[in-house]
């Protein structure tokens, strides 16, 4: 492929829709033809230099288009079309899918994309875990679910895996149950929840909302109406589950061996 920018040719994808010029870091299409060459004829005037409004206004569309994603692998960021659904990593050369999911049946496979995702009330989603930048949950996920963005939790039920998102909002007529921790950097509860919740910044409870459940936050909200039921802890806890504390002698235990020479140590009771 050829760039129709500064006419770099490289090598690329042939199902490609879109890429990214290795040269001078700009985007075209691959299928887009390149301009062509056009002379002014003798006594024409030059065309005036400033950007008519038209130009601009191009010019600004075209960048509100663009967003700028990141590199699973590398952790690169770089900007790409709006209207692209994948895309190549300039530095790792990893595919990077920016498609947006829509689930409507059972769905099996791994989903990695910075796209969105939206798992409808007849979806089911049995695949070992969900990376994307936002997503939408109605129907039945037996998976982990790890969001960028704003995870919204929106049925009735169990809740196996894994949840970690930037923020969850659990809606009103949600009722969801989590067996394993939730790491959030912030959650907000306008139904009913019960679980573990580990939070970077605050968590909030609606009115006539509940939340059943050890949390760990920097602050807490819980309004007029609304119910928790379990242990909290502002700030960070010293330990964290499944932790145990160093094995220690008790000092008695000392005293009496180094008081009694030549006989034998006895074991000690379990404490």
């Amino acid at each position: 492929m050829e760039c129709p920018h500064c006419g770099f040719k490289q090598m690329d994808y042939a199902a490609a829709k879109s890429t990214m010029c290795r040269q001078c870091g700009r985007h075209f299409s691959p299928s887009a033809p390149k301009p062509a060459i056009r002379l002014r004829p003798k006594g024409e005037a030059a065309p005036p230099r400033d950007p008519s409004i038209f130009q601009k206004l191009e010019g600004l569309w075209s960048r509100q288009q663009n967003s700028v994603i990141e590199c699973f692998e590398c952790k690169r960021k770089h900007e790409v079309s709006g209207a692209a659904t994948s895309t190549i990593c300039p530095a790792c050369s990893a595919y990077i899918d920016l498609r947006d999911y829509k689930i409507a049946t059972g769905f099996s496979r791994t989903i990695r994309t910075r796209g969105d995702v939206h798992l409808t009330a007849k979806g089911d989603i049995s695949s070992t875990g969900v990376i994307c930048r936002s997503a939408l949950i109605e129907g039945k996920l037996r998976g982990n679910l790890h969001c960028f963005g704003t995870a919204t939790i929106n049925f009735v039920g169990k809740l196996p895996g894994r949840l970690s998102a930037h923020h969850v909002i659990v809606k009103r007529k949600a009722d969801v149950q989590c067996f394993r921790q939730v790491t959030v950097g912030s959650i907000e509860i306008q139904g009913r929840m019960s679980g573990e919740i580990v939070a970077d910044t605050s968590v909030t409870i609606d009115k006539n909302a509940s939340l059943e459940g050890n949390v760990t936050a920097k602050a807490i909200t819980v309004e007029k109406g609304g119910i928790f039921s379990g242990q909290l802890v502002i700030g960070q806890a010293d330990l964290t589950q499944a932790e145990l504390l160093p094995e220690q002698r008790p000092a008695s235990a000392s005293v009496r061996e180094s008081s009694t020479p030549g006989t034998a140590a006895q074991a000690l009771p379990a404490t």
